[in-house]
């Protein structure tokens, strides 16, 4: 059996087809989409769960060599891992939002498959990574449909987030494929993510028409320009129809770390003066929030950056200021002060103003916002979004007849503003802003594999 699985930077998902229609299927409770998040005790965990709770061995010596390693950190720490220890989805954030300081948890994790500089091991950890959550979705997924799911198409990106090129994008889409067969796919193919999205607007359409498929998903955004219409939906290869794309590592996650910096991180001491006059160094109040980039969060994490921050703090017109911030350097608070600002994105999608409390270890801080102030704190990302419809534009020799959007943040109002100006008349339609890739991906995996 197949399924289309969208592995998201936000949230997965699968779906597979009954007839010609799509059907998404339940992976937490009767929710279809589980955030792309995992929670265990240690960084060293997630491997040795790998291996001795759901039964998958490393496949080459990389591979040993990292699982022996992280049972023996594991055993100095004097750690058993128990079946519960490895947590997915909302529990894991739960579980993270309930104990910070002492637990493993990372959003996420497809933001780094394309980073560079990763080395072999750090490699094998997140190919363990990915594949412990593909195992966890395929069980679950095998279980509400009572049969094996053997074959899957994966959603990719057109450009992961990654700095490398297509030795990047290779790099990532190596990861998910090593992951998914150790995961149990035999036959594993993959689908940009904006193509799958129009193939299941393309199931609407009456008559051909050029579609510009904008897909903003959780860390990239994706455009393609394609002809689709009753003429080409029964073709498997659709090269000749997709007239051009662009992807960029920009997203959803991007306008919320924006946010933060803007309207949170003062609270922190963003903006503030040292004694001497000189303003605090910004990249301090970054790197903490930058949840998508891993050198970022090292940088800021590591014990010696400790140091830095109390002579900071001592050096500071307002102290109590950076006092907060050391709090989140001691308590792993980045992903709660990300996670706050993506509430106040998603409450401002349908109101002026919105004001609300951050509980930050043990002090609330409060956010007033305004519509004004929102679109200036997320005017960079908003750019290179529509920088992207540009350059795919420029790429083709026609315009789109309409423009389809998808992806979680393409219900903000002010991106489709932008669009609009973008392309004034040309009529923007979306259908399900969180499904349509996946139900893309089902039907491709239907034309691949029937």
């Amino acid at each position: 059996m197949f399924i289309g699985f969208d592995y998201g930077t936000a949230s997965c998902s699968v779906a597979t087809m009954q007839g010609n229609t799509p059907q998404m299927v339940p992976l937490e409770g009767d929710n279809y989409f589980i955030p792309s998040t995992l929670c265990a005790p240690t960084r060293e965990s997630v491997s040795e769960y790998l291996y001795r709770f759901f039964n998958v061995s490393p496949t080459d010596k990389l591979g040993e060599q990292l699982l022996r390693s992280a049972i023996a950190a594991n055993r100095h720490e004097g750690m058993e891992l128990e079946h519960d220890d490895l947590i997915f989805g909302q529990a894991a954030l739960e579980r993270y939002l309930d104990d910070p300081e002492y637990v493993y948890y990372i959003k996420s994790p497809k933001s780094f498959l394309g980073a560079n500089g990763l080395r072999d091991l750090q490699i094998r950890f997140f190919e363990d990574l990915v594949c412990s959550m593909m195992v966890n979705i395929k069980q679950k997924a095998e279980s509400h449909l009572e049969q094996q799911v053997t074959q899957t198409v994966i959603g990719r990106p057109v450009n992961f987030q990654g700095l490398g090129g297509e030795q990047a994008n290779q790099q990532a889409e190596s990861i998910l494929k090593n992951a998914a067969k150790r995961a149990g796919f035999v036959d594993i193919a993959f689908q940009f993510e904006p193509v799958a999205a129009g193939l299941d607007y393309e199931s609407q359409l009456t008559e051909d028409k050029t579609v510009l498929v904008v897909d903003i998903g959780g860390g990239t955004t994706d455009c393609s320009l394609m002809r689709m219409g009753p003429s080409y939906r029964t073709q498997t290869n659709r090269k000749d129809s997709l007239l051009s794309h662009s992807g960029y590592r920009v997203g959803g996650n991007d306008l919320d770390i924006y946010l933060a910096f803007e309207r949170v991180m003062p609270s922190l001491g963003r903006g503030s003066k040292m004694l001497n006059g000189i303003y605090m160094p910004q990249v301090q109040f970054w790197n903490p929030i930058a949840i998508n980039n891993v050198a970022a969060q090292t940088d800021f994490y590591m014990a010696s950056n400790l140091k830095v921050l109390e002579q900071l703090k001592s050096e500071a017109e307002n102290p109590e200021l950076i006092d907060r911030l050391l709090t989140v350097h001691e308590q792993t608070l980045g992903y709660q002060i990300v996670r706050h600002a993506e509430e106040t994105k998603i409450a401002m999608s349908n109101q002026e103003k919105f004001s609300s409390i951050l509980n930050l270890g043990g002090q609330t801080l409060e956010t007033k916002i305004d519509q004004s102030q929102l679109e200036a704190a997320i005017s960079n990302p908003v750019a290179k979004i529509v920088e992207l419809i540009r350059s795919t534009l420029e790429q083709a020799s026609e315009k789109p007849d309409v423009i389809y959007v998808t992806g979680g943040s393409a219900r903000s109002p002010i991106l489709r503003s932008q669009i609009e100006k973008e392309l004034p008349g040309v009529p923007i339609v979306s259908g399900d802003f969180f499904g349509s890739v996946t139900a893309g991906l089902a039907r491709y995996a239907q034309q691949v594999f029937s």
